[in-house]
């Protein structure tokens, strides 16, 4: 059986990947394959603590997370695909009025 701390570094490592592809990337399709990266990150976490401590509570949590990840795909998709309409590009610095 694979140690616990192998999982947890796993997921550490995933979400590190996820947060700097979201810090420093400017393209929008992959700001949002970086937000999936540290929503499985948090998914490993929980399935592998429900399985150290034998409950079933973290993989309805996992379920519960995969679902948020396919509605904010499509609703991010779909923001995408309008941006890109407007302005033939899903570059983030092309769209100043996004800013407060």
């Amino acid at each position: 059986m694979i140690p616990l701390n192998w999982y947890l570094f796993l997921s550490a490592v995933l979400f590190i990947i996820g947060a700097v592809g979201v810090l420093t990337r400017k393209n929008a399709i992959v700001i949002l394959m970086s937000i999936e990266l540290m929503l499985n990150s948090a998914t490993i976490n929980f399935v592998a603590f429900s399985r150290y401590l034998n409950s079933a509570t973290g993989q309805i949590f996992a379920i519960m997370i995969i679902t948020v990840a396919a509605s904010e795909a499509a609703i991010g998709l779909a923001i995408i695909i309008s941006m890109f309409r407007n302005k033939n590009s899903i570059n983030l610095d092309d769209y100043s009025l996004l800013k407060g």
